[in-house]
């Protein structure tokens, strides 16, 4: 596979040209837009069931759904496509009980962090805050990683250009048109991205000499085998990492307290959790497909060698444009979470924040944390490590915080002793950057203590430990009042 398909000059005007449509989309419809804090957050709080649908969509595929599921199927086989689509789907169906609950508790609510501060105190929303802020600037620089990675893949255009131009193309537009602009702009991006999927399924499965299956079957049979261990905790390691995750995720609780009533809201998660799930397993899929056709493939690059096989310009100009609409759907929706929160409860961390001209506050500081994504997606480092211990973190939380939804006995003292004992207690076994080790595992603990299924396993322990020990000091407590 050649390491270059097109000019960096046509690359770069392929990539103007798209933004260019989605800022001149931004400014017609800015006008429409009003002014007022709430309007930048949560729009006017009357999405549709096909609009809430389409940026639930799009806002939840980025464009690491180009790397990340046809690169984990190579190691996972099918269990990690499964839970990786599933971990995608989760969040969605699991707010068809939290949303609802919330948005009946909170009217006028904007974030997840209002029930929070009310139901847990301040102290454990300044926790929760720091970790929903920590893993939206992961996921921020993972997107405009991926994407400087992927023209550097097609034209070697230089990491840094694309990284600034991806960033100064959705700031020229999300800024001043905040949440509603987004909600806009998914519309057209969700379109972009499901014809060009359709596409790729039919373009990979028709070049195929036979059956996806068999050929899988014949030459990675262990892939899809019901006794290859990698199945079973690969999939439940994306999955339970990636369901944590996005239920902090204060876009999707924008997107929440935006639909025009819950029957809305419901349709619109029931029907963007089936879209995501059928995406995210057919990228997956590719990784089979390709790891069956050349099992010395880079995992990374295991969709783009099936995509791009025939070097035809229409279908890498295709690509480009799928990866830029992923892309840009998605750094909006971020870019919009993090203002709102900075909006919202900015000075529960510093008192700078405060509500006096709080929107103009809020986006210079959205453009300082732009240019220090700036410069760690220039530099193309691997985010993967970082985005795994933003995933440990709100394991060590998720339980604490939905929990308490229901759980009205659940006060700050336990709150902060549960997401304290579960984080710490994931850490132990949070694995080094090699994998083979963790602070429990090779450093307090010798290595030749623990057997070979813990010492291959360490991620997948380290978060069902985050999430268990929150779980079981909790039950404990409540099991001893109810006893009393």
């Amino acid at each position: 596979m050649k390491n270059i398909y097109l000019s960096t000059e046509t690359t770069l005007i392929i990539t103007l040209v798209v933004g260019a449509f989605f800022i001149t989309l931004g400014y017609i419809n800015l006008k429409k837009n009003s002014d007022n804090k709430k309007s930048h957050i949560v729009g006017d709080r009357n999405e549709s069931i096909f609009s809430l649908t389409t940026s639930l969509s799009a806002s939840a595929l980025g464009a690491w759904i180009l790397f990340g599921p046809a690169s984990a199927a190579t190691w996972g086989g099918i269990g990690a496509v499964i839970g990786y689509a599933l971990g995608t789907a989760a969040p969605m169906l699991f707010l068809l009980n939290f949303g609802p609950k919330i948005r009946r508790e909170f009217p006028n609510g904007m974030s997840l962090t209002e029930f929070v501060k009310r139901r847990f105190g301040t102290v454990i929303l300044k926790i929760i805050l720091i970790l929903i802020l920590f893993y939206l600037t992961i996921f921020l620089i993972a997107e405009v990683t991926a994407i400087a990675f992927l023209l550097n893949l097609i034209s070697k255009t230089p990491l840094w250009i694309t990284s600034g131009l991806t960033l100064i193309i959705c700031l020229l537009y999300i800024l001043r048109g905040g949440f509603k602009l987004s909600i806009i702009t998914d519309k057209y991006q969700f379109f972009i991205v499901l014809v060009i999927i359709f596409f790729s399924i039919f373009l990979i499965l028709g070049n195929l000499e036979i059956n996806s299956y068999e050929l899988i079957k014949k030459n990675s049979a262990k892939l899809i085998s019901k006794n290859y261990i990698p199945n079973y905790t690969a999939g439940l390691t994306f999955f339970i990492a990636v369901a944590a995750t996005n239920l902090f995720h204060q876009g999707n609780w924008q997107r929440v307290f935006a639909a025009r009533n819950n029957l809305i809201l419901k349709k619109s998660l029931i029907y963007s959790s089936i879209i995501s799930f059928f995406i995210v397993s057919w990228m997956g899929y590719t990784g089979l497909i390709s790891f069956s056709i050349n099992s010395e493939i880079i995992p990374d690059l295991a969709f783009f060698k099936l995509i791009l096989l025939n070097d035809n310009i229409l279908i890498i100009i295709s690509v480009l444009v799928l990866a830029l609409a992923l892309t840009l759907s998605t750094i909006d929706t971020l870019i919009n979470a993090i203002s709102s929160l900075i909006i919202i409860d900015g000075k529960e961390i510093n008192k700078f924040l405060s509500s006096r001209e709080i929107k103009n506050k809020s986006n210079k500081l959205i453009l300082l944390l732009c240019v220090i994504v700036f410069v760690f997606a220039s530099k193309g480092y691997s985010i993967l490590y970082l985005f795994l211990f933003a995933d440990l973190l709100c394991c060590a939380a998720v339980v604490t915080v939905f929990y308490g939804f229901f759980e009205k006995k659940i006060n700050t003292r336990l709150s902060l002793i549960s997401i304290i004992l579960g984080l710490s207690s994931g850490l132990l076994f949070f694995p080094s950057q090699n994998f083979q080790s963790s602070l429990l595992v090779g450093n307090i603990i010798s290595i030749e203590n623990f057997s070979p299924i813990i010492l291959s396993n360490l991620l997948i322990i380290s978060f069902i430990v985050a999430i268990i020990v929150p779980l079981v000091i909790i039950t404990t407590y409540s099991l001893r009042n109810s006893l009393r």
